[in-house]
């Protein structure tokens, strides 16, 4: 699409004195409305004494109204497309199971894919799954061609920073009420700060999970990382499912559940033991196990932390995500998405979705969003149209590495990891491959890098000082992700899935960092300005 908006002026220039004004507002409100993290620590208190607020820009960033309601219009059909990936249980075997996919090589999704093949050959308990979903995109603005999206990733598990997001988009709408950004530019209208309500959203999906499993008395289980910093993003889900629907949380880590945690040998309920202090019967009943955590092998540092997850997942309840779904949301089975006819195998499927299928348009419009990537594992002829699936044979790995080889400057190297900080780039990528073992070559992916717009600027706050005078932004230019969250219930016998688009979150980091994780440190939180 074309724009009449000039990335290269924003943002608008201020005075020092605008600028600390701002700045105070900025983090006075954010202290005040929950937009929070913990300090760091090497060990978090039990009891916390201190906040900070989390890492923030002082104005929205632009971008295309048309392509954010795109993104929005297109998580739909995300949501469909992974929860019908998760279903697939043939495809997930071939693509990221330990016997000829993924797990052969990668240890980690390969014991998770063990664990789970196992509870299944066992018969699981639960039919249902649950996802909260996060689509991530960037602008992408090659020379001489229409402005567009696309997608960086698709998240499934330990999906963050819903809640703050809905925050962060709070604050800059404060910041144009009680300053209209003195006059800066003729673009901070109220109707460019779109509405962002993700916290009930998430929240929803979560409780149409608790209505689903309908046990009366039943909680929701978080499932949480130890000295958890993002807790406060957590803890808005936990208060909205509360007051608005009247749900209980639990909140365990895995190592506490290695010791609360039962499931009943007849029934398969998962319940949670706990002190009668606290709960007449002493022992909870779990209607839905959410994941905050789980999503790295290092969350996993003994046999035992492996069992208790299993544990979890073979219970009644229904899980948020199923390792089934942690699967599908690995980088290989993005990759494999875009060879020919894998789209149409989950959305245009007459004979085994019948009437729920989509349309032409739909299907090409969701393909637009990908960029061009390959397993280094891959074979020349599984990039023409009569291919289907990555495998494994002689000369394929010398291909796909001298493909990533050859372009290295263009691309970026993934593995099957969340989290961020797990990325190879540019010309880094020759010596990495140089190292990567041959073995290991089929659990990564190479990516051919999005050119976002240049020269978009903004003013970063990053908390940590000792007052907050001496907090002063850093003007840089910077680079905006786009996510869009969603969630689906899903699963057999009907394989029907609800489904909804709930919000959005927008990322913005130094041009310079390839790296985009708030928790680590990359990014702040940002908002959107809605641009044409």
């Amino acid at each position: 699409m074309s724009l009449n908006f000039d990335f290269s002026s924003w943002p608008p220039a201020l005075t020092k004195v605008q600028l600390d004004t701002l700045t105070l507002y900025a983090t006075t409100y954010a202290l005040s409305h929950g937009l929070l993290y913990l300090p760091p620590a090497e060990h978090q208190p039990t009891i916390p004494s201190a906040a900070i607020h989390a890492p923030i820009s002082l104005f929205p960033s632009p971008f295309p109204r048309q392509l954010f309601e795109q993104g929005r219009r297109i998580q739909r059909t995300y949501n469909l497309l992974y929860a019908r990936i998760a279903m697939d249980e043939e495809f997930l075997d071939r693509i990221m199971g330990a016997e000829e996919g993924v797990g052969k090589v990668d240890n980690f999704i390969g014991q998770l894919w063990t664990g789970w093949k196992q509870l299944r050959d066992k018969g699981l308990a639960q039919p249902l799954h649950l996802g909260l979903f996060r689509s991530d995109f960037l602008l992408h603005a090659p020379p001489a061609k229409p402005v567009c999206i696309k997608q960086v990733e698709f998240n499934t598990i330990s999906v963050s920073f819903g809640s703050l997001s809905q925050k962060t988009a709070e604050l800059h709408r404060y910041l144009l009420a009680s300053t209209n950004y003195y006059d800066t530019s003729p673009y901070l209208t109220r109707d460019r700060f779109p509405v962002n309500d993700t916290i009930s959203g998430l929240a929803s999906g979560l409780a149409a999970s608790h209505k689903a499993y309908d046990v009366a008395g039943s909680h929701v289980l978080f499932v949480v990382q130890p000295g958890e910093r993002n807790v406060f993003d957590q803890r808005l889900l936990e208060y909205e499912l509360l007051e608005k629907y009247s749900i209980h949380i639990i909140r365990q880590t895995f190592d506490e559940l290695a010791h609360s945690a039962s499931v009943d040998s007849s029934t398969s309920v998962l319940r949670i033991s706990c002190s009668e202090d606290l709960h007449p019967s002493g022992s909870i009943e779990i209607s839905t196990v959410y994941y905050r955590s789980g999503y790295m092998p290092h969350e996993y540092p003994t046999p035992g932390h492996y069992t208790t997850r299993f544990l979890l997942e073979g219970s009644k309840a229904i899980k948020c995500p199923t390792i089934a779904l942690q699967l599908a949301g690995g980088k290989k089975v993005q990759e494999v998405l875009t060879q020919p006819g894998m789209i149409e195998r989950f959305l245009a499927d007459e004979k085994k979705y019948g009437t729920v299928i989509l349309s032409r348009e739909e299907i090409d419009e969701l393909r637009q969003s990908f960029m061009a990537m390959w397993g280094l594992d891959v074979s020349e002829d599984m990039l023409t149209p009569d291919a289907s699936a990555a495998s494994s044979g002689s000369g394929q790995e010398e291909f796909g590495v001298r493909k990533a080889r050859d372009a290295a400057l263009s691309l970026v190297l993934k593995p099957q990891r969340e989290g961020g900080g797990n990325n190879v780039y540019k010309d880094a990528i020759p010596s990495f491959l140089d190292s990567l073992p041959p073995q290991d070559r089929q659990a990564w992916i190479a990516m051919e890098l999005i050119k976002t717009p240049e020269n978009t600027g903004n003013y970063l706050v990053r908390a940590g000082a000792t007052d907050l005078h001496s907090q002063t932004p850093v003007k840089s230019d910077v680079v905006s992700e786009l996510g869009i969250f969603g969630w689906a219930l899903f699963g057999e016998p009907t394989q029907r899935v609800e489904e909804r688009e709930v919000g959005w979150l927008l990322r913005t980091k130094g041009k310079d960092s390839n790296e985009g994780g708030v928790a680590t440190g990359f990014s702040v939180l940002d908002s959107l300005l809605l641009v044409d």
